[in-house]
């Protein structure tokens, strides 16, 4: 039967503790830096703007649950919504006026009135919502 020297004895000691010890710090650590995973509600359906808010050739950006969404009311009077962030790397488009389109500052991406990709980077069109007028207010949906 062998037993362990006293030398062994205390360098197996000495490296368990520092293991443990690096465990015991870095673990936070790791937790701190990835944050849990937050199970969000499943929105389907929000209130954008209330009728009268937009003026002809504008546009608003609001929340649609934890993403942007862009509301837009054209020149004859019609509601568009999309969703507001780019297929290309996640910014935030906007409504241009002057070019009667939706444009992504980041890479120069440009979008029509339907949501599809015009030029620039991003590889595929925006996700278009229904808009239902419903008393005074303008409700946008996912498209089902």
């Amino acid at each position: 039967m062998s037993l362990l020297s006293r030398r062994n004895f205390i360098s197996f000691s000495l490296y368990s503790s520092l293991s443990a010890l690096a465990a015991a710090t870095i673990y936070p650590i790791i937790r701190f830096i990835l944050p849990p995973k937050i199970p969000q509600a499943v929105q389907n359906e929000v209130v954008a703007a209330k009728i009268g808010e937009l003026n002809p050739n504008s546009s608003k950006i609001f929340k649609f649950g934890p993403n942007p969404g862009i509301l837009i009311l054209t020149e004859d009077g019609k509601y568009k919504a999309f969703s507001a962030t780019c297929t290309h790397l996640d910014c935030i488009v906007q409504y241009q006026t002057e070019m009667k389109h939706i444009w992504c500052a980041c890479h120069n991406g440009h979008f029509d009135l339907f949501g599809k990709n015009l030029s620039g980077p991003p590889p595929a069109p925006l996700e278009e919502y229904t808009v239902t007028l419903i008393n005074d207010e303008i409700i946008v949906s996912k498209k089902i």
